[in-house]
Formats: C-alpha cells, sequence, structure tokens
C-alpha cells in the first residue's frame, strides 16, 4: 500500500542504505506497521525551503496551537537530557528518590539506559519501572517492551503499568498465551504481533519462546526479581543473557541482587554492561556504581519524604507457645532420637543423614501435617529399596515418631494452631462481622491447605473467606487470589500464603496485620515476608508476631531460641540498617538457611553467624564498598522540572488517599509539575483532546460522543464506527479494564481529567470491589500525556492538514517571526538533541536565528494563546519566501548547537569504545576459555550496537509563522481541508504518495 498517506515513526540507517519504519494513517493501512527501505524504495525527502505557507483562519487560532502542539508532542525528547518530562505528570507522588532514580537510568553519560533497581523492599520499584518506561516512550525509545516477572504479579505489574502510566501491556499468561495461539499461526513470532507484552520468566524460558526471542529486537527490557537470574547455566541466566544482548534499554530489579557469590554478582553486574566486569571476573567498582541504585527505609532521602505514608511498624511479637502433651511428646522424640540421640547416632540412613533430624524437626515445626507429610514420604523412599539393619532401624523411628504425630494432627490439639486462632480472633478482631484482615505465612504446602481447611471453622467464617497461595497453584488462580485479598469489600479475611508471596505482591492496601505461622530460617525470607504489608503506602503500623514453640525439652528448646533470635536480627536490621542482607553475611536465602542448620547441628557458632549490628557495620564484605558507597541522594533537579504548572493536569489528590502502593498524592495541592517540553497551550490533556477531536471530526459530541463533565472532572468518547482506528488501538489494551467499558456494541470511554479525580478512582475501584462483582481496574482511566487516546487523537487530527505547510498567525511581534525546529538524529533515527530557534524577518533581510528557551513564554509574549482574537486568515501573499529564510538561517544555528550535542556525544561514546578495545586487549591475554571467549563476542556486539548511536544527520522543520497584528485579513480566504465526518471511513485514493514523519517533514 505505497498509494496511502503514512506517519514515520523511525528512521535507521542500515547496511543497504536507510530503513524507513511508519504507521498508517488512514483507510485500509490505518494503524497497520510497515517500512520503506531505500534500497527498494524511491523515497525522497521533502525540502522543507519549498513549504508554503497558509494563513490560519480558525477561530482562536486553534488549527495553529493544535499543529503546533502536535508537532512538538510527536518529536521525541532528546536523548542528550535527564530531565523529566511525562513521568511528572502520572498518577504517581512526586517523591525525589524515585526520581533520582529515574534520571540516573537516563543519566547521558550512558551508552544506553542500564540500571539495576536494588532498593530495599517496599520502596516502589514497580513505580519507578513505570516512570523510567514513560520517559522512554516520551524520548521515541519504548515502542517495542518486553516485562518479565514472576507469574503470581503478572495483573499486578500490567495494572499498575495502565492505570499509572497509560502504558498498554498484553498479558501473556496461561489464558493470553491460549488466546495467542487461537489467533496466530504456530509459526508466527507472538512478538512481532505484540509490541508490549508481560509475561513471566517460567513462559519466557521454554525452547519455544526462546526461540522467537532470538529474532526480537527490543527497545526495552524490564526483569523483575532479577536476582533469580543471576546462576550461569540455567534457563534463566541464558534467556537474562539473551534478553540482555537484544534490548537498548534494560531496567532490572531485585531487592537482593546478590547472593553472596562475587560470580554471581558480576553475571548480574555484566546483564547491564559487559565491559564493568573485568576479563578476569572481578567487578570494576566505579562502573557498577554507576549502574545501580539503593535506598532503604532509614535513608535520608527516603525518610524525609514518605511521612505519614509508610507508617512505622510496631515492635514485633514473638509469642512462645507451650505445647500440647502430643506435641510436646513428638518435640522429646525428635530431640532423643533425631537431634539429640542418647546412643549418640541419629537413625537417619543414606546420603544427607547428617541433616535430616533437623529436617523432620522444620516439618515439626510448621505444622503437625507438613511432618507426617515428610515422614511419609521418607517412609516409602525407604521401603521401595532394598533393606538393611540400618535401614529397618530408621523405618521403626520413623513409624514411633508416626504414632506419636497422629495424636496431635487435630487442629484442636494443636498448641501453636490455638495461639494463631486467639491471635486472629482477639487481637486482629478477624471474624464473620469484622472487615479486619490478616496474612499468615508458612513454608509447608501441607501446613498450608491444613490452615485454610481448620481456620473457616474456628473463626466463624465461610471456606471462601481464607485463602490459600502457594507456587502449586497455575498463574491464572495466583493473580485471581491476590486480586481478591486486595479488593476493598472482599469477604476474604485471611490469607494463607507460602513464600511464593513473599516476592513482589502488595498486601499492604487492606492489610496490616502478619503473623509467622512458622519461621524461614533465613533474615532475608523474613523481611521479604513483613515487606508485603510494611512498605510505602501502608498507613497503619504494621503489627507483626510470631509463633514459636517452646517445648520442655531443654536441648530442643535451646536449639529454638535461635529462631527466636533470628526474628530480633531482622527487627534490629530493619531498624538501624534499614537492609538484613549484610547481616548474616551469606546474601542468600539458600545459604542463610544452611548456615542456620550448621549452628543448629553445633558445626557453627550461633554469634559468628547471627552477627549484630554493630559487627556487619565493622565488616568489610566483598559488596560493602558497593552499598556503603553508592551515594543515596538524588542529582539536583534539572531546571524547569520541580516548578508547579498546570500542564497535563492539575491538583493532587486530598489528604489521605493513598494507592495500592502507596503512590497516591498525600496532600491536597501538589501539582503536577511542568514538563520542560511543555508548550503551555493547553492548560490540561482534555483542553488538547477537545481541539483535536473538533478539528478531525466536525460534530464530535454526535460522531463519537465525546462530552465533557467539568463539575465532575470526567470526559467521555464512544469507540464506534467512526472510530476504527481508536477500536484497532483498543484490541491490546488489558483485557480486565475494557471488561469494564459500557455501550450497546460500542466501547464509551471515561477519563478522569486530573490527578485528584484519576487517583480518587483507582482507590474506589480498588474499595468497592467485592469478590465476585465489579473490579479494581477503574473504569475512568486519567488521561495522561501517554494515553493513546491521545495519540489516535493527534493523528486523526493529522490527516486533516495538508502536506508541507506552515501556518501563520498574528501575533506581537513588529516584524515577520518563524520557529523552526531542529532536531540531531544519530544512526537509529533516535534524536540525540532537539532545538528550537526564532528566525525574525526584518525588512531588509533577516536576523541570525536565536534559541528559544522558554517556548511557552514565548508564546505568551507572542499572543498565541487560547485568548487570542483572530479577524480572519491574515493575507500570507508573497511571504513563502521568508521559509527559506528562516530555514537557511536556522540550519546555520542548528549546526553550532548540534556540533556541541554532537561532540558530547562522540565523546561518551568514544570512551565507552576505548574502554571497550582495553577490555578486548586485556581478554586477549587471558587463556581463551570457552567462557572468556563468549564474552568477547558479547563486548563485540555491545560495540556494534553502540556505533549505531554515533550522531547521523540532522533535520528542520518550520513550525509557524507570526505576523504582526496589523496585517490585513486575506482577500480570499485561505482554503481550509474539508472536514472528514470520519476518518476512519471506507478509503478514498491518496492525493499523494508520501509519508510524513514526527517532525512534519514528509517523503
Amino acid at each position: 500500500m505505497r498509494d496511502a498517506d503514512w506517519l514515520v515513526t523511525g528512521v535507521e540507517s542500515t547496511s543497504d542504505g536507510i530503513t524507513i519504519r511508519v504507521t498508517g494513517l488512514q483507510g485500509l493501512v490505518q494503524d497497520q506497521s510497515a517500512a520503506f527501505q531505500s534500497s527498494l524504495d524511491d523515497i525522497q525527502v521533502k525540502n522543507p525551503r519549498e513549504a508554503k505557507i497558509v494563513g490560519d483562519g480558525s477561530s482562536r487560532y486553534s488549527k495553529a496551537r493544535l499543529l503546533l502542539e502536535t508537532t512538538l508532542r510527536k518529536t521525541p525528547f532528546q536523548r542528550n537530557s535527564n530531565a523529566l518530562t511525562v513521568s511528572t505528570q502520572m498518577l504517581a507522588r512526586p517523591l525525589s528518590y524515585q526520581q533520582a532514580a529515574v534520571r540516573k537510568a537516563l543519566d547521558p553519560t550512558h551508552v544506553r539506559p542500564r540500571i539495576l533497581l536494588a532498593d530495599a523492599v517496599g520502596l516502589g520499584k514497580t513505580l519507578e519501572i513505570g516512570m523510567i518506561l514513560a520517559e522512554l516512550v516520551r524520548r521515541g525509545r519504548g515502542d517495542r517492551i518486553l516485562v518479565v516477572t514472576p507469574k503470581h504479579v503478572l495483573e499486578q505489574m500490567q495494572q499498575e503499568l495502565w492505570t499509572r502510566f497509560a502504558l498498554p501491556f498484553v498479558r501473556l499468561d496461561s489464558v493470553g498465551i491460549q488466546k495467542v495461539r487461537q489467533q496466530l499461526p504456530a509459526t508466527r513470532n507472538p512478538f512481532t504481533f505484540y509490541k508490549r507484552a508481560i509475561i513471566s520468566v517460567d513462559t519466557l524460558k521454554s525452547a519455544r519462546y526462546r526461540t522467537h526471542l532470538k529474532k526480537m529486537k527490543w527497545d526495552a527490557v524490564v526483569i523483575d526479581e532479577s536476582h533469580n537470574l543471576v546462576n550461569r547455566n540455567t534457563q534463566n541466566n541464558e534467556l537474562a543473557n539473551l534478553l540482555s544482548s537484544t534490548t537498548d534499554a534494560l531496567i532490572l530489579a531485585s531487592a537482593t541482587p546478590h547472593n553472596g557469590d562475587p560470580r554471581s554478582f558480576a553475571e548480574l553486574i555484566r546483564l547491564l554492561d559487559p565491559t564493568a566486569v573485568n576479563p578476569d571476573g572481578t567487578v570494576d567498582k566505579d562502573r557498577a556504581r554507576d549502574l545501580i541504585i539503593r535506598r532503604h527505609r532509614n535513608s535520608d532521602e527516603v525518610a524525609s519524604v514518605v511521612g505519614a505514608d509508610w507508617a512505622e511498624r510496631k515492635e514485633p511479637e514473638n509469642i512462645l507457645v507451650k505445647p500440647t502433651t502430643e506435641e510436646d511428646a513428638v518435640a522429646t522424640e525428635l530431640s532423643r532420637t533425631w537431634l539429640h540421640p542418647d546412643s549418640g547416632k541419629s537413625p537417619a540412613t543414606g546420603q544427607g543423614a547428617a541433616m535430616f533430624g533437623w529436617t523432620l524437626a522444620k516439618a515439626f515445626l510448621s505444622s503437625a501435617a507438613a511432618l507426617q507429610e515428610t515422614v511419609t514420604n521418607r517412609l516409602k523412599n525407604l521401603t521401595s529399596r532394598a533393606t538393611s539393619p540400618d535401614t529397618q532401624r530408621e523405618i521403626r523411628a520413623l513409624e514411633t515418631l508416626k504414632d506419636l504425630n497422629e495424636h496431635s494432627l487435630a487442629g484442636e490439639r494443636s498448641a501453636k494452631y490455638a495461639a494463631l486462632v486467639e491471635r486472629l480472633k482477639n487481637t486482629v478482631k478477624v471474624g464473620p462481622k469484622s472487615n479486619h484482615r490478616a496474612v499468615v505465612f508458612a513454608e509447608r504446602v501441607a501446613t498450608l491447605h491444613w490452615l485454610q481447611r481448620e481456620l473457616p471453622k474456628s473463626l466463624g467464617l465461610k471456606e471462601h473467606q481464607v485463602l490459600i497461595l502457594h507456587g502449586g497453584l497455575d498463574d491464572v488462580r495466583q493473580q485471581e487470589v491476590v486480586d481478591q485479598f486486595r479488593r476493598g469489600k472482599s469477604d476474604v479475611r485471611v490469607l494463607v500464603t507460602g513464600d511464593v508471596a513473599s516476592e513482589g505482591v502488595n498486601l499492604h492496601a487492606e492489610c496490616h496485620d502478619l503473623i509467622h505461622f512458622d519461621i524461614p530460617w533465613s533474615l532475608i525470607r523474613i523481611e521479604q515476608r513483613n515487606g508485603r504489608i510494611d512498605r510505602f503506602g501502608q498507613r497503619e503500623s504494621p503489627r507483626i508476631a510470631t509463633l514459636l514453640l517452646d517445648p520442655s525439652d531443654a536441648r530442643f528448646g535451646g536449639d529454638l531460641r535461635v529462631l527466636s533470635r533470628l526474628m530480633e536480627r531482622e527487627h534490629e536490621a530493619h531498624t538501624a540498617l534499614g537492609d538484613v542482607a549484610s547481616m548474616m553475611g551469606e546474601f542468600s536465602a539458600v545459604k542463610e538457611e544452611e548456615s542456620i542448620r550448621q549452628v543448629l547441628a553445633g558445626k557453627k557458632d550461633e554469634d559468628e553467624v547471627l552477627r549484630s549490628v554493630d559487627d556487619v557495620k565493622a565488616d568489610d564484605d566483598f559488596l560493602g564498598w558497593l552499598w556503603d558507597d553508592i551515594p543515596e541522594d538524588g542529582d539536583p533537579m534539572p531546571d524547569g522540572v520541580g516548578s508547579p504548572a498546570a500542564a497535563g493536569g492539575t491538583s493532587g489528590a486530598p489528604s489521605g488517599t493513598h494507592g495500592d502502593d502507596g503512590a497516591g498524592h498525600a496532600a491536597s495541592g501538589i501539582e503536577a509539575e511542568r514538563a520542560p517540553d511543555a508548550t503551555g497551550l493547553y492548560a490540561s490533556q482534555v483542553d488538547y483532546l477537545d481541539q483535536a477531536l473538533h478539528l478531525a471530526f466536525l460534530k464530535p459530541e454526535e460522531q463519537v460522543g465525546w462530552h465533557e463533565h467539568n463539575h465532575e472532572h470526567i470526559a467521555e468518547l464512544t469507540a464506534g464506527e467512526n472510530t476504527r482506528g481508536l477500536r484497532r488501538r483498543m484490541d491490546h489494551l488489558p483485557k480486565e479494564y475494557l471488561a469494564t467499558l459500557k455501550g450497546d456494541g460500542h466501547s464509551k470511554l471515561l477519563f478522569a481529567t486530573t490527578i485528584e479525580k484519576g487517583q480518587q478512582e483507582l482507590d474506589a475501584a480498588r474499595k468497592n470491589a467485592t469478590d465476585k462483582q465489579s473490579s479494581t481496574w477503574p473504569e475512568a482511566l486519567y488521561l495522561g500525556p501517554l494515553h493513546p487516546v491521545l495519540e489516535w487523537a493527534a493523528d486523526s487530527a493529522l490527516v486533516g492538514l495538508s502536506e508541507n505547510q506552515v501556518i501563520a498567525v498574528r501575533g506581537n511581534v513588529d516584524f515577520p517571526e518563524t520557529l523552526v525546529l531542529g532536531t540531531l538524529l544519530n544512526r537509529r533515527g533516535q534524536v540525540i538533541s532537539r532545538t528550537i530557534t526564532k528566525v525574525q524577518h526584518v525588512s531588509d533581510g533577516f536576523a541570525p536565528a536565536q534559541a528559544v528557551v522558554d517556548l511557552p513564554g514565548y508564546l505568551r509574549t507572542v499572543g498565541l494563546t487560547s485568548n487570542a482574537q483572530n479577524p480572519g486568515a491574515p493575507d500570507v501573499s508573497g511571504l513563502d519566501r521568508l521559509i527559506q529564510q528562516a530555514v537557511d538561517s536556522a540550519e546555520g544555528a542548528l549546526q553550532v548547537n548540534a556540533a556541541g550535542a554532537a561532540q558530547d556525544a562522540e565523546q561518551r561514546l568514544d570512551a565507552w569504545a576505548n574502554r571497550a578495545k582495553a577490555w578486548q586487549q586485556e581478554a586477549l591475554d587471558l587463556n581463551q576459555t570457552a567462557d572468556i571467549r563468549a564474552r568477547r563476542d558479547r563486548v563485540e556486539r555491545e560495540q556494534e550496537l553502540a556505533d549505531k548511536l554515533r550522531p547521523g544527520r540532522s533535520m528542520v522543520k518550520p513550525l509557524i509563522v507570526v505576523l504582526p497584528q496589523d496585517t490585513p485579513v486575506a482577500t480570499e480566504p485561505a482554503p481550509e481541508p474539508a472536514p472528514k465526518p470520519a476518518p476512519e471511513s471506507e478509503p478514498e485514493p491518496a492525493a499523494t504518495a508520501s509519508v510524513t514523519n514526527r517532525n512534519g517533514e514528509t517523503a
């Protein structure tokens, strides 16, 4: 379809010439992606000097204002700046420590955006991810994005990115994958069909999807809980390396990015930048610091801003429980036969016999049901193989233990269970007439099922009011459980969960009570559990309790006091350090558990393993240089960011409003910050949308159901027959959001037009959601600057504008002035820098171009505002020569500005290239193992990608001509393009075979 109008979305230099990526503007090609290649197509760039001036006869120069705004919106913000643009206008409270993370990710000294978000549990890494992605999209670097998360938080991540940042992602869980298989041929790569997808690491590492991934190039990849991908020679690690080598931007997120193994940590850093790890495997400390940001609850920059939106936790309670007679008998048998045998030898046989007694003890400390399961499985294994006297001895000991344990299996015979019920009833106040909720953690699935079965009877609840969550559930059920517990009007009162919920799940919106029914033998795991309710956005002081059995056997009781110290150490580290990872010096939950086993077995000293806070501070472990030296304070706010303005929104949410992750604004009067690329032409996003719709349609109220309910701060639009392009865009919106839309065969879209209203709608959706009715997805979504409807409306308006024309208006100027946009692109077609210049056409020629630093101020000065008066289209006869003058003058100024930007870009790339060369030379001096060769290949690929980021060509685009106020009205009004009642109606033959790029140039 070369006989159509296309919008250029990307230009890239390749070995075969130039590739132009486009999106169709109307007719059969509307919203369809395609590519033109100079080796196959005759691509001609329109000369901006030949542009014709057309007088604007629209009321208040609405057409000129819309065209200027749209052109600048579709021109990506420059990549050589880490200034925040759209991310400050979203449903996220403007927290300085989160903004610092975004600026660090966008730091232009980096060859590409690469960062490890290593903030401690609860600081809002999901919001930081959303803000970074939003900024990349605004910079034209976020078209194709892949987000990889654990399967139980797929919907949570998808919901946050859509409802707060208007970034739609297709969720490829098991249901989503089944839909893909129904829609696409088996040979079709699903990632070419879905430009933005969110998928679990378990799904993505399968051979089928790995094959598809090898053929993809991504603008950005996000890997949440990235510490699960660092073990070498695993499928997870192979997947991480594949994604790292096929993406421009890479965002890794993990509160525990290290497992105590320097090689694994180096592997994580190598994903971000292979040259940041020396060829010998040691980490380049200075380079690593540039790639990581790490803060915790007590960091000055965090503590100073979270305030009441993160209530301090109460002193955790370690509740000692005297066991029942039956339980005490089991404990005594475990101690005297298995842990501290009177004979001096445990009956355990086979591999791991020395520690099997503690496997039994840990199961017992979880529940009698868990111990019964462990014993039963062990007996099956023993009786299935040839027996020996030692094996027979173990079988007899296990049968004795099993008989004793059966007496304590009933819920009413478990002292710890009775203590749990007492805690839930009398402290948490869980009951049939109460709204209070609690999270109960236990390690063993058998324990979880037992608790789910018994608790409803003991608490007077119905079965569905106690939910269970563990890793054995499929991904859809896991997401459903999390969603039900978070609903404001859900009947669910207790969530019993395994440690699958200890990573990434937000449970604090409706709950501030957590109970450890058993203790994980790891400080890291304890902290992760507590972080589900103890996190930013928690307005109630978290209450955390641990149930600890206190058996009469002295030796066993002494062993269990080690576990009590674990809970105490976690709270000490939380208070004094803000992070527990370094307390035991293992940096791994698995390794911490093994150390505790060694202490319990008498093979390690308790004080050496469970170090004090002072000991940790004095220690210089291998990661101490990293956490101690990474600066916690963000860089100073760039000019233009931080000053309140009305661009993109109005006031913040009222006091007390907080989102599910604490992202809501905490105080009224907080306004969306003005973006450094704002024009000031429109007071809000809805004003811009309204003008675009009125230009695209004769009567948008009738044709697309456009209405503004100003008193309610709500606007609505019907996606029907006249909006087929919008409906195509909606195909890739979250299905849960689409389910909230109303309309008879059409979708009625509702928009919250202020940040305050958007936050209220988001909070209300969760608060009012019941178990079976309503949705936690808001029906009225905040109309943020990246909302797809704004892009659709802008494209619809552009269809009605003629190509290679410059609109003229009247303004407060003595001589005609032309605004010109100049951009410097790299070889991939990405904008390195952009400059707006003003050329004044004096009576005897024209003055040198001057940079317009404050565009909103300039437009206000000349009077191009919504209050401008237009007596009629100005007479522009004989003025086309001004365009050539403006382009010539602007090109000269652009060359000067571009030279500086190009030099900066070249210097950054040269510095990285020199480091890469030095790395390669150092690698050549080592023994050329397969591992070294693979690393060299990776660095070579990075060098090739870096070369494409070098400065390429520059472009200029005349934006608008401002004429003196006394310019007469044209005797023959300038022809207006015939309004199209439906831009998406049946296609008509195009008048030209051209493509229009984001800067308004055509080819």
